[in-house]
C-alpha cells in the first residue's frame, strides 16, 4: 500500500503543474508495481445453485429478492451485483441483491429482470470478486445446493476442474 500512496501523491503533484524528477521517478516506479504486483482478477466468489423462481414483480423497482440464509451461505452481500443464469431458457442476465425473509426461500426477479425468468424456472445466482494472482491461488468459491423449496440441501467449495470439495 506504501508504493500506492507515494504514486498518487506523484499523480497529484503531476496534475497541480508540479513536476520534479522524483516526482517523475515515483511515477513510473508507481505504473510499474501496479502492473507487476496489483493484477486484479475478477473470479467467482459464491454462487446459489438451481434455485427455483419463486416471484417475479415486473412493477417493483429492479434487483432479485433473495432469502437472507441463501445469501449469508453463499457469502453474497445484499446490494451485491451478481449474474443470473435462467437453466429453463439460457438467458443470463445481471442485477443486485435484496436480502428476503430468512428460511423463506423466497427468489424474486423484480423490475426489468422480471421479463428474464418465470416462477418455477430454475436459476444460477453467481456473484463475483476481486482477488490478486495470488489470493486466487487459494481461493475456493462457495456453491450453495437447495432443494425444489429452496431450503439449503448442501454447501460446499469448488476445486480443481470443478470438483466439489465434498465429492473427494
Amino acid at each position: 500500500m506504501s508504493n500506492t500512496g507515494k504514486g498518487l501523491v506523484c499523480l497529484f503533484s503531476v496534475f497541480d503543474g508540479y513536476v520534479s524528477s522524483n516526482a517523475v521517478f515515483l511515477l513510473s516506479y508507481f505504473e510499474t508495481t501496479v502492473k507487476e504486483i496489483y493484477m486484479i482478477r475478477e473470479v467467482l466468489a459464491g454462487k446459489i445453485h438451481r434455485a427455483t423462481v419463486t416471484q417475479a414483480a415486473l412493477d417493483y423497482v429492479g434487483s432479485i429478492t433473495v432469502d437472507t440464509e441463501l445469501l449469508e451461505a453463499a457469502g453474497i452481500l445484499e446490494y451485491q451485483k451478481v449474474d443470473i443464469v435462467n437453466v429453463n431458457n439460457g438467458e443470463r442476465f445481471q442485477t443486485y441483491t435484496i436480502s428476503g425473509e430468512a428460511g423463506s426461500g423466497v427468489i424474486c426477479l423484480n423490475g426489468a429482470a422480471a421479463r428474464c425468468a418465470c416462477p418455477g424456472d430454475t436459476v444460477i445466482i453467481m456473484a463475483y470478486g476481486q482477488l490478486s494472482d495470488e489470493e486466487v491461488k487459494t481461493h475456493k468459491p462457495s456453491v450453495v445446493f437447495v432443494d425444489e423449496k429452496n431450503a439449503i440441501v448442501r454447501v460446499t467449495n469448488y476445486e480443481k476442474h470443478g470438483l466439489l470439495a465434498d465429492m473427494k
